[in-house]
């Protein structure tokens, strides 16, 4: 690939955005998803009575407020973290708590009794506790700290989210892939073209994970299912630097269970990272930077038998390897990410933020049937950036507003050359193997795939939030995207009568890479109400979509090509569609330790741009007849969104102060899911094209345990049951059974990830002083697969009818810590799949519900597979270096 080419698009595509950006920050409405947390409580004195005029400061912040004629007080606009809160009078003795923790959108109470005193300067000291269970939640929420996150072995977001109850694959309460809203410091770095994170977030720059599972509130949209906002770490006052590396590999001494030979790899993984935080020189202005390197091999090894121009006698099978025999990993990944992040706070009441986070990541992704000629794989790049400026003005003690402006910039490329044209495609020829030479791997050619897929994305978001008065929080905002959204192929390679024939940009048989430019939008009013011990959050939002495109205005002459009498179509603009979401969560409290909760939401997505305006070129349709050969599913820019109306009852207790139990009970309604229509022609042909019509509902409930302490242990679970069902666990399900034969009208059936009982536990202990480890165990039922009972005609079982095997995996984490001279030191070893668990609900075959054997003989291929398990037991360890203290 020519990096400098593809460096110098980003360049020119980051400064153009940037420039856009600067003039949308002055014009545009915004929405802003929380980084930031609120204080509240009330200070009385000995006897019960209210305090006024107590001075209430955020130790190390300018922040604070004073109580009123009842004793109340509220702080707004905290950053996520662990502070140390003063109340002062000079009538009392000073009261400092410390581990005082606030998170983002998130009410944290701290009453006081003051103490009387007649000596001036009497300090009294108190160690907060955070609460095991937060009775005011109004919907299920799980909150994890950096310092949790560093105690378990976890590397990135993604793992952080895994754990959470309600979680199956990524899949939230039932959902299906791509509902789930990602946000970093609160907006959005999701990827229009699939509605997926576009960022790999490592651990080291977390400072707080949220995951709410349950409804949520009116300023998150573009998700049906949850929302993850990782809000991530600021920089300091006083210079600060860490580092951390790591080793390892993948070690699974009884290969043959694998299929592959023993092994030990103890050099197949690799990482650096560093982080250097503190002032810049600069008035107020403090510096985060943070840098990781990650290399990963794959266990799975190749074996250079043949190269890619090779050429064998199929007939007469004979063959002619011409390959060294080295081996290699069959996939592989070279990772490099970073996070600058400056913060400056010269002018009064203003915070001003600019960050930037990137990731770039070159591999090759694993194929087992290139397993003798990997150099005929191609090759995965992608490269993602975010970043923009947040501005955050406090207008008074009770009020302030925030806008950001940021660019999501991802780029994707699959390929094995750079250039179309390029000889070596005419040398190497297509992937070829046989079926009676080693289980039918390539010995010649190579991959055709080209394929490439940009977002350029600008966003400008924001809100006003004010403290109305003591019962009322009311925040008011909008969000505007700009995605600029191209994929498709980077040309195409065919084989004919011996020749390659190229063909590029020759819609509409063969169309290149098309750009699409929606616009997305939405504004929201929200109200958080405390009266006494009542928590309610209500909201209302307003979602727009505009794809900016068009389609025939008769489907059934979708080319205009049928003649007379058939009446003419003509392409016809989209509808920009317009949606109204309530959403309602309140809070009662039922005594100091437990509480209720209920919830309510209308939730709407816009579908993943790269899914409705695949295959959306109706001319390919001019010559479509009923003899025609199926031009598959054609999309639909004129799609309406997906709707989920959610409900939610929970209950939480606090049992002891250091264990906590939160029970959810939920119940999901989905609605106008993408799925698959059949239009008749006016020549008597039918095709297939996308529209809502997809259903589903998921009944389920989570229990959380948690327990802070138990002498030197701490341990948590958290147990899901969950039964999701629908007519299809993907868009195109409807029409791969039409073509099969089988019945395509809609039914209720298990959806693919249905996994009814998922557990989750950790325990975290402390050996000696300076001594720790942690474990995860997961336990999983049989996610549903469909049996066929005559495998010679294939005679099949209800859709869904058969449950795979329960699953269980197990990960390790132990540290030791000590100081050397003026360092801290933290030595760690991390081991995931402690048990080198081979099957973890992955594939089973269809004749026997096993993933280890088969009645058929055309799994045979698949049987001799080792990627079809899960990945093995791997062994990491490493160090930690900081400062002294």
């Amino acid at each position: 690939m020519n990096h400098r080419r593809t460096g110098g698009r980003i360049i020119r595509a980051t400064a153009f955005a940037a420039a856009v950006a600067w003039c949308l920050v002055f014009f545009a409405a915004a929405i802003e998803a929380g980084t930031t947390g609120k204080l509240s409580g009330r200070i009385v004195d000995a006897d019960g009575q209210p305090v006024f005029g107590v001075n209430v400061l955020i130790v190390g912040t300018k922040m604070g407020a004073n109580t009123d004629l009842d004793g109340y007080f509220s702080v707004i606009n905290i950053p996520a973290g662990t502070y140390g809160v003063r109340l002062s009078h000079v009538a009392y003795k000073q009261m400092i708590f410390s581990n005082v923790v606030i998170s983002a959108d998130q009410t944290r109470k701290l009453d006081a009794e003051l103490e009387s005193s007649t000596v001036s300067m009497e300090t009294v000291e108190v160690r907060a506790e955070r609460p095991v269970v937060d009775v005011n939640l109004t919907s299920m929420r799980a909150t994890v700290t950096a310092e949790e996150i560093a105690a378990l072995p976890l590397q990135e977001l993604q793992d952080v989210v895994n754990l959470q109850a309600g979680v199956v694959d990524g899949h939230i309460r039932g959902g299906r892939l791509g509902e789930v809203q990602y946000q970093v410091d609160g907006v959005s770095v999701n990827n229009a073209f699939d509605n997926k994170s576009t960022l790999k977030i490592d651990r080291s720059l977390l400072q707080e994970v949220q995951v709410i599972s349950g409804v949520f509130d009116a300023e998150y949209g573009q998700a049906m299912s949850g929302v993850v906002n990782a809000v991530l770490k600021d920089g300091t006052e006083d210079f600060h630097w860490s580092a951390e590396f790591f080793g390892g590999g993948f070690v699974f001494p009884d290969g043959n269970n694998r299929l592959v030979d023993d092994q030990v790899l103890p050099a197949s993984i690799g990482s650096a990272q560093l982080s250097l935080s503190g002032p810049t020189g600069l008035p107020e202005t403090v510096l985060l930077l943070n840098a990781r390197g990650y290399r990963f091999d794959d266990y799975v090894q190749a074996e250079r038998r043949f190269v890619s121009g090779d050429r064998s006698d199929f007939e007469h099978l004979v063959f002619y390897p011409s390959g060294g025999g080295e081996k290699e990993p069959l996939g592989y990944s070279t990772e490099y990410s970073g996070l600058l992040k400056l913060t400056n706070k010269s002018v009064p009441n203003v915070g001003v933020c600019y960050q930037a986070i990137f990731n770039t990541i070159h591999g090759r992704r694993i194929n087992w049937a290139y397993r003798l000629n990997p150099d005929g794989l191609t090759k995965q790049t992608t490269y993602s950036v975010d970043h923009g400026v947040d501005w955050t003005h406090t207008l008074s003690a009770s009020t302030y507003y925030k806008v950001s402006v940021r660019q999501n910039y991802h780029e994707y490329w699959d390929r094995l050359y750079d250039s179309l044209w390029d000889p070596r495609y005419d040398f190497n020829g297509p992937a070829i193997g046989h079926e009676n030479y080693e289980l039918g791997a390539y010995v010649q050619g190579v991959d055709f795939t080209r394929y490439v897929q940009r977002t350029n994305e600008v966003l400008a978001v924001g809100s006003f939030v004010s403290q109305v008065n003591r019962f009322h929080l009311v925040k008011f905002g909008g969000e505007y995207h700009l995605p600029r959204i191209e994929f498709g192929r980077l040309g195409y390679l065919v084989n004919s009568t011996g020749q390659l024939v190229r063909h590029r940009d020759e819609p509409p048989d063969y169309p290149g890479p098309k750009q699409y430019k929606p616009v997305i939008a939405a504004a929201y009013a929200q109200d958080q109400i405390e009266w006494r011990d009542l928590t309610v959050r209500a909201g209302l939002r307003l979602d727009y979509f505009a794809a900016r495109d068009s389609l025939p205005s008769d489907l059934s002459n979708p080319a205009n090509s049928i003649p007379p009498p058939a009446p003419a179509s003509r392409f016809v603009a989209t509808e920009a569609k317009v949606r109204l979401a309530p959403r309602l969560g309140m809070a009662i409290p039922i005594s100091e330790s437990a509480g209720l909760h209920f919830a309510y939401g209308h939730f709407y997505q816009f579908p993943a741009i790269g899914t409705i305006f695949a295959n959306a070129d109706y001319r390919i349709l001019f010559d479509y007849a009923a003899s025609s050969v199926d031009p598959g599913v054609l999309g639909n820019p004129d799609i309406k969104p997906e709707k989920t109306v959610q409900y939610e009852m929970g209950y939480k207790h606090a049992i002891t102060p250091d264990l906590g139990m939160d029970l959810n009970l939920f119940y999901k309604d989905i609605r106008d899911l993408l799925g698959v229509e059949f239009i008749s022609t006016y020549n008597d042909a039918q095709y297939a094209r996308l529209t809502n019509v997809d259903f589903g509902d998921v009944v389920g409930f989570t229990l959380a345990m948690n327990h802070r302490k138990l002498g030197p242990v701490s341990a948590s679970m958290d147990y899901t049951w969950q039964h999701a069902e629908g007519n299809s666990s993907n868009p195109d399900e409807t029409w791969t059974r039409a073509q099969a034969g089988e019945d395509p009208r809609p039914r209720l059936v298990p959806l693919n990830w249905d996994q009814r009982h998922t557990l989750n536990a950790t325990l975290s202990t402390v050996l000696l002083r300076d001594i720790s480890a942690s474990f995860i165990l997961r336990l999983a039922s049989g996610q549903p697969y469909t049996p066929v009972t005559e495998v010679t005609f294939g005679h099949g079982l209800e859709t869904n009818s058969g449950r795979k095997p329960v699953s269980t995996s197990m990960d390790l984490r132990a540290e030791k810590n000590f100081a050397c001279g003026d360092y801290n030191i933290g030595l760690f070893g991390r081991v995931f799949n402690v048990f080198d668990t081979r099957f973890f609900n992955g594939r089973v075959y269809d004749s026997t519900g096993s993933p280890y054997y088969s009645r058929s003989r055309s799994d045979r291929f698949a049987l001799a597979d080792p990627t079809q398990f899960y990945a093995p037991r791997r062994i990491e360890i490493g160090i930690k270096l900081e400062p002294g203290s």
